[in-house]
């Protein structure tokens, strides 16, 4: 019989659970759980002879992986896969997925909060502006940021998307305004709102240059990674720029830095993105579903490795 390890430092909802064990049994396949763990060496002795792994935001190491001997797939319950070791998994025959656009409204719901606590000072008490008629700019038109932008156009914004993995046409069809570089994206938008992953090309690409383009009363929003963007740089913007404000559902490292500046940043306790209940259940159970795919179809539709 394959058994299936569901491993979160931070657990599932009851109720995801409950379907997830429901999908696993209905494919007479075993449910395991490490919930709440405190040590890498608990999970390494839970991984040790399962066939399958599904996890949050816990790291799936080289290590986890080659004590995993049995192992044949893990799955990212989100839409980031940057804590998998894609390399260690192809390297052990692994298949390694995500389940992309199950939390894309709770990440887009958060962002365009964070927009309207911006726009009115952190509600502060004084007088802050709207986002009709504001210029908002997507930067990557994934499945989050498809959600952000139906939403935002339903707050009376003006539209942009820079994308160079999607079509024009394909923004186009969705109402929204396609730009041909990053550089136009910023120059044009009052509001940017980050959904680039964590690559070696996009670390640290928030920088200076690219802040500095964006318009009078600029804000930018962060329900990405806190990796894409340049911390030092940032905060020389903020201190050169008043009217620059900055809000993310991630602490900066420079936190106490960023702070100072009062009623121009907000950042949440911890990455509540994809913090919802319907969000929750939604990716746990995809997950589910995607791992009975593969072991029982050789389905790998949402393969992230080679």
């Amino acid at each position: 019989m394959k058994t299936i390890l569901v491993a979160t430092d931070k657990p599932f909802a009851k109720v995801a659970i409950d379907q997830i064990e429901a999908i696993v049994k209905e494919a007479g396949f075993k449910l395991e759980l490490l919930e709440k763990y405190t040590s890498k060496d608990e999970l390494l002795k839970a991984v040790e002879k399962v066939n399958a792994i599904i996890v949050r935001s816990d790291i799936i190491s080289k290590e986890i992986v080659e004590a995993a001997k049995e192992l044949q797939i893990v799955v990212r319950a989100g839409a980031g896969y940057d804590n998998l070791d894609l390399e260690a998994c192809s390297a052990n025959n692994v298949v390694a997925m995500n389940t992309p656009g199950q939390n894309a409204n709770a990440v887009a719901e958060l962002a365009l909060g964070m927009m309207v606590m911006a726009a009115r000072n952190m509600f502060n008490g004084a007088a802050g502006t709207e986002l009709m008629g504001k210029k908002l700019g997507i930067h990557a038109y994934g499945n989050v940021g498809k959600y952000v932008a139906k939403i935002a156009k339903g707050f009376g914004m003006e539209v942009y998307a820079f994308d160079p993995f999607v079509s024009e046409e394909k923004i186009k069809a969705d109402g929204i305004i396609p730009v041909a570089n990053v550089d136009e994206l910023y120059k044009t938008c009052q509001y940017v709102s980050l959904h680039i992953p964590a690559t070696e090309t996009t670390k640290k690409s928030i920088n200076y240059n690219l802040l500095s383009k964006m318009p009078k009363g600029a804000t930018l929003v962060n329900t990405a990674r806190k990796e894409v963007i340049n911390e030092e740089e940032v905060l020389k913007l903020m201190e050169e720029r008043v009217d620059f404000k900055y809000v993310s559902d991630i602490s900066p490292d420079a936190k106490d830095q960023f702070l100072k500046f009062d009623s121009r940043v907000f950042f949440t306790p911890k990455k509540l993105g994809a913090q919802t209940a319907e969000a929750n259940v939604n990716a746990g159970v995809a997950a589910a579903r995607q791992i009975i795919d593969f072991l029982k179809n050789g389905n790998e539709t949402f393969r992230l490795n080679k």
